[in-house]
This record gives structure tokens, sequence and C-alpha cells, in this order.
């Protein structure tokens, strides 16, 4: 099956972001009267560590209403993926690997996943490349590699090299200076066609930071979020086409009072993690289209882990294999992951 090319799927993930350009999507308030736009669906990414994640994720399909029904009939519907682009983590290639997620994953593994993942299946390549790989200039030598890989958006952090994992309790969360994180920006958008987006851990810093001067437990967060728009703006300034604004809370409380300040025209990017009771129809409610992608960051490779742990414990369990038949993928599946009816169809067109 032919694949689309990668000019061809920048090109999609492109126009879908550009509707949540806050500019035009924002609601008008006055003093009497109030009118929001009409909720918009984020575009949603699901995350992938290997091509064989990433080809599953791109097979899951949902319906949509089709445009040509006509008024007065039940619409058709026809299948369309469930998710727009597929996120490269690095936590799950650090973890398909054994190691924390701390840069110790060299930037060719995670450049070379990136490139398979592209050629199995369908969908834009959103890669996380956590700091990139060290300054400027270290970035400046990755981007075209990632582009020739493929990669439609590249995600940048603002934290310092090496990272430590935004989730990892007690992890070291220290930002650069707004103006080193800058050249970043504009390096990644003079040196690629590929869409940028900022990412800023300002929330996350200031929440890990203990302020002992103060008994307010606000204080740290509004401090943050003072951080993270005057960050987000500025990112905007540099050349960024969104902004990933990240939070380790339990509710998306948090995000929500970022979204309501944020005034910038950029969409923002959100990965739900530590806060999943939101869902999707939320997010565009709660924060006036301002969210324009949503990152499902680690949900492959956790599945993944929860599904061999239950196989293998059953199997131990019951001292056999006949347990788990009928909880495993069948071996025909896994042929038709592989793609192996396409390769039956090159050898009766190519061999003897």
């Amino acid at each position: 099956m032919a694949l689309p090319s990668a000019s061809s799927r920048t090109a999609t993930l492109r126009a879908k972001l550009s509707a949540y350009h806050c500019s035009s999507s924002n609601s008008t308030t006055s003093s009497t009267t109030t009118t929001t736009t009409t909720p918009l669906k984020p575009l949603i990414a699901m995350s992938a560590h290997s091509a064989l994640s990433a080809k599953i994720a791109s097979q899951v399909t949902t319906t949509s209403v089709s445009s040509s029904s006509t008024t007065g009939s039940t619409p058709p519907t026809a299948a369309v993926p469930a998710f727009d682009a597929i996120w490269v983590s690095g936590f799950e290639l650090s973890a398909l690997h054994a190691v924390p997620d701390a840069s110790i994953i060299s930037p060719s593994t995670h450049l070379s996943t990136t490139r398979d993942i592209f050629h199995s299946q369908p969908l834009p390549l959103i890669a996380d490349l956590d700091t990139g790989f060290g300054n400027a200039v270290n970035l400046a030598y990755a981007l075209p590699r990632y582009e020739a890989a493929g990669t439609s958006a590249v995600v940048i952090e603002d934290k310092t090299f090496p990272k430590d994992s935004s989730l990892r309790p007690g992890g070291r969360q220290h930002l650069v200076p707004i103006p080193e994180f800058q050249a970043k920006i504009r390096a990644a958008k003079e040196l690629s066609s590929m869409i940028v987006i900022a990412r800023t851990e300002a929330l996350i810093a200031a929440a890990t930071a203990v302020d002992t001067t103060t008994t307010n437990p606000n204080q740290n967060q509004n401090r943050g979020q003072s951080e993270a728009l005057a960050r987000a703006l500025a990112y905007e300034e540099a050349g960024a086409d969104a902004v990933l604004v990240h939070s380790k809370s339990s509710t998306p409380k948090e995000i929500i009072s970022f979204c309501s300040a944020y005034t910038g025209n950029v969409p923002l990017v959100i990965v739900p993690t530590s806060y999943p009771r939101w869902s999707f129809e939320d997010v565009s409610r709660l924060t006036d289209n301002k969210v324009g992608l949503v990152i499902c960051g680690n949900h492959a490779v956790r599945a993944a882990v929860a599904g061999m742990r239950s196989a293998f414990r059953r199997i131990a369990d019951d001292r056999g294999i006949a347990g788990v038949q009928d909880e495993i993928a069948s071996v025909e599946d896994i042929f038709q992951l592989q793609g192996d009816d396409e390769l039956r169809e090159l050898e009766k067109k190519y061999l003897p």
C-alpha cells in the first residue's frame, strides 16, 4: 500500500492545526453579552515507541458523518482514523530500552525509530526531541535528519540538558533562559519546514520548587503561570507554530487557568497524563478552542506493559499457554501487522 509523502502529511497536520489559531477562535466578551464559538474537537496524537505500536494506532478507527449526507435523512457514516498523528515519544522509547527518560537514549536511536514509524503507517509524525539534544547548534544538526526521516512536527522543551522526566517525583526541572530557547525555535524554523511546537515546563518547574518563605500554597502556582504565560508569548514571537504547556497537577484546573489567561495567537497543546479524567470534549469546551492538540503521551507502552504482565502471570500460574490464547493477539493478526499480504503479492509479481 502506497503511503502519503512526508510533505503531504505535514500539510494535512498544518491545515488542521490552523483552525485553532486563537486570534480567530477566541470568544468575544462585552459588558452585556458573551459570544462563544462552537467547540472544536482537538486533534489527538497517540504515542508510539515502535513501528508496530504506531501501525496499531493508525488502524484504530472511529465514525464520521459524511459531508454528502442530505438533510432529513439519516447521515451516512464512514470509518476514519481515530487519531490525527503519531507522537514519537522519548519517554516510551526510553522505556522500551529499559532506561530512564533522562536524555540517555541516543539521538540516532530515536531518529531510527522515527524513520521506521514513518514507513509503517500513514499518519503525520510529531517527534519528541526533548531539549533538542543540547544547545541550538546541536538542534541545528538534528533538524534536517528528522525532516528527511519523514517528521511533520517537532516538540522542543525549555529545560536544561540533560533533561529529567517531567512526571518523575523530585526530578530536576530547571528551565533555560528565554533568549536561549528562542534561539532554538529560530533554528528550528529557519532550518526546516516542519511544524515547530515549543514546550514550556514552567508550571512543572514551579510545582517542583519549594518556597520556604511563604505559607500560601497558591504562590508557586501563580508564579508558575506568570512564567509560563511570558514564555508562551516569547516563544510565539520567536516563530513557534504552537505552544505545549505541560502540567503534572492531578486536575486540569492549572491548565484551564493558563488557557483563560493566554492571549497568544498560536494554538496550545496539552499532554493530560496526570489529569486523565478530562475528556476531549471538555478540553474544547473549557478552553474556548485554544487547545488544538491533545497528546496521549505514554499510553502505548503502558498498555503494552500491562498486557504483557497479565499474559506472563497467567502462563506462570497455569504452567501452560492454553489459558491466554483468547487474551492475546492471534498469529494471523501479527502476520497482518507485518504486512504479510504485501509480501505475498510481491512474491507473485517478481519471483519465478
